[in-house]
Formats: C-alpha cells, sequence, structure tokens
C-alpha cells in the first residue's frame, strides 16, 4: 500500500475490456490498498456490450465482492466506434472462449453509477481511466458537482513521443479527442500514464508460463491473457506479456514506482494527421510562438517519463498469486 494512505484508497476504474483492462481489474479488487467502487464500461477495444460481457466475466474469475458495474457510451461524442479487435481478439478478450458471466450489470447508466459512488464515498475517489474518455467526459459535463470529491484521475492515454493508432496519437485518446480534451479540464489533479511507460512494463516469459500451468482459474486467466499480449519482440518461442493498462493502476497502488513531471498538456483536435496527439510541452523555456503573441491555456498534468518496471511486475504478481 502507498505510504500516503492508511486506509484503502476508493477507487472506480473506467474501462474497455480488453486483454490489458482485464489485467488491471484482476490486480485491482485483489490489492488491499485499493477499494474498487465501481466499474464502468464504454465502447473501445470492442463494442460496449461486449466491454460489459468481459468486465463481468473477469470480475467473476477474480472472486471479486459486489462490485457495481455499468454499461456506458456506446460511442465517442463525434467519431464513430473504431474497435480495436485485432489486438485484442473478436471478442475483446484474446478469443479464449470464456463462458458467459452469471453476474449482471446494475441498472443504471455508467454516468448515472459514476456521479451516485463518487458523491457517496466518505473520501475523495480515485478515478482510473483505461479506456477511450467519452464516458468521463459526460459525467465532467453533465455533473460537475463531482468533482469535488475526486483526489486524482490516473488515466492510461496519450503518449509524449511515439502513438500507436498513429504516428503521434495514442488509441484511447484517439478514439476519442474531444472528450480527452475535456478530460484535461476537470479542475482536478491528473496523472497521464502514457505509451512512454506503458509499452516497457512487461511481464517475463517464465512467469507467464507458471501462471498458465496453474490450476487455479484465476491465474490461469491471467497467464493467458499476458500471453496474448506478448509484444513478439525477444523471438523467444515462450511469450512475454505486457501488463498494459494494469501498469495504470500500479501507479495509483504504488506511485513511488513512477517518475513524472509536471507539464502542460493539450489534445490535437484539428483535422489531419496529427488529430488525437497528446501535445506535451517539455521546453525549458517560452520559444518563438509565444514570444510573438502565440500563447494558449494548457493544462498542466502529471507525465509519466519513466517507470521502475521490476518493481511493478512484481506488485502485479504478488498481488495477484497472493492468497
Amino acid at each position: 500500500m502507498s505510504e500516503r494512505h492508511q486506509q484503502p484508497v476508493p477507487v472506480i476504474i473506467d474501462c474497455d475490456t480488453g486483454v490489458d483492462d482485464a489485467l488491471a481489474l484482476l490486480f485491482a479488487v485483489r490489492h488491499p490498498g485499493l477499494d474498487v467502487r465501481a466499474v464502468t464500461c464504454v465502447a473501445g477495444n470492442t463494442d460496449v456490450d461486449g466491454v460489459v460481457r468481459n468486465t463481468l466475466t473477469v470480475l467473476e474469475h477474480a472472486g471479486a465482492g459486489d462490485v457495481p458495474v455499468a454499461r456506458g457510451a456506446e460511442r465517442p461524442l463525434i467519431e464513430p466506434v473504431r474497435t480495436a479487435r485485432h489486438v485484442h481478439g473478436q471478442d475483446g478478450m484474446g478469443d479464449l472462449g470464456l463462458p458467459a458471466p452469471t453476474r449482471r450489470p446494475v441498472d443504471v447508466d455508467a454516468v448515472t453509477l459514476l456521479r451516485r459512488e463518487i458523491l457517496a464515498s466518505p473520501r475523495p475517489v480515485t478515478l482510473i481511466p483505461t479506456a477511450p474518455l467519452t464516458n468521463i467526459a459526460l459525467l465532467l459535463r453533465t455533473h460537475p458537482e463531482v468533482v469535488g470529491n475526486i483526489e486524482r484521475i490516473v488515466f492510461m492515454g496519450g503518449a509524449v513521443a511515439t502513438g500507436n493508432a498513429t504516428p503521434v496519437a495514442e488509441f484511447n485518446v484517439w478514439h476519442d479527442p474531444e472528450a480527452a480534451a475535456v478530460l484535461l479540464t476537470a479542475g482536478v489533479p491528473i496523472t497521464m500514464y502514457g505509451l512512454d511507460v506503458f509499452q516497457r512494463v512487461l511481464v517475463p516469459a517464465a512467469d507467464v508460463a507458471r501462471l498458465r500451468a496453474s490450476a487455479e482459474p484465476r491465474l490461469r486467466l491471467a497467464g493467458d491473457l499476458l500471453a496474448h499480449r506478448d509484444p513478439a519482440t525477444s523471438g523467444d518461442p515462450t511469450p512475454t506479456g505486457g501488463l498494459g493498462d494494469a501498469g495504470a493502476v500500479c501507479a495509483v497502488a504504488d506511485p513511488a514506482g513512477l517518475t513524472t513531471a509536471l507539464l502542460p498538456v493539450e489534445v490535437s483536435l484539428a483535422p489531419g494527421p496529427t488529430r488525437g496527439q497528446t501535445v506535451v510541452d517539455r521546453r525549458p523555456r517560452p520559444g518563438e510562438a509565444e514570444i510573438h503573441g502565440a500563447v494558449r491555456e494548457q493544462a498542466l498534468v502529471d507525465v509519466a517519463l519513466d517507470v521502475d518496471v521490476d518493481r511493478y511486475v512484481k506488485l502485479w504478481l504478488t498481488v495477484l498469486e497472493g492468497e
């Protein structure tokens, strides 16, 4: 548990489950320092109904308590749905053939559940969006009163350097750039857990193999998901596995494993090759554009620039394999 917190941190995960969202959920519901108050679902890696099904399936495998799950936005604010099934499989969960869950979502929409759980929490809530930010943008615009009980938003999205959806844009922000721009105006502390650290946290092949061989369904699922996340860079016939979105949850549970800098960030909304880019200003001093009057208001965001890979891999494995 983080030294900053003697009590579990109340968190809400907004996800598009998703192989690595599943790895995040498996970790979050088992970490003693996190109190998962709700999980909300949004279209992204697959369609929103598939996201709901996958989320309920993962919580079932994890043996999670009665965590409310709600269906959210089925498309971005402006753009059409553009899934990542080519990465996550046709079902969004690696096409593992998992049985349908017996759990059911709650009978309210995601924005209503977010508002309810945030306002009902005795302590300010940390939001962990690991998906396109449509639900969060709708929440902030519809119910701005929730901001007073949000401690921080730690979102997986964006990139300082190279994108994956385009050369400069990361998928979650690219999928709904307007929603990401709304997030940056939330008026609460924000941490951007972007591709610069996301792609580095890899579980070694031996650990993936051990999990896949486990008799425990939760661990076997985790191993199979990690194998599907193999970045295929080592040439090893036994796959390593990227933790992906789970790293953002590790950053909430153990923020000391992340190196951040408070930097101006904005989202490129213009049509063309930069749409969806998170423009992170790392310059030590103003440039000619500012000198000549081109000044813009930019949100200050704690941008993740480095990560202790071994620390987060050990944390994730320890929590997942613990009794």
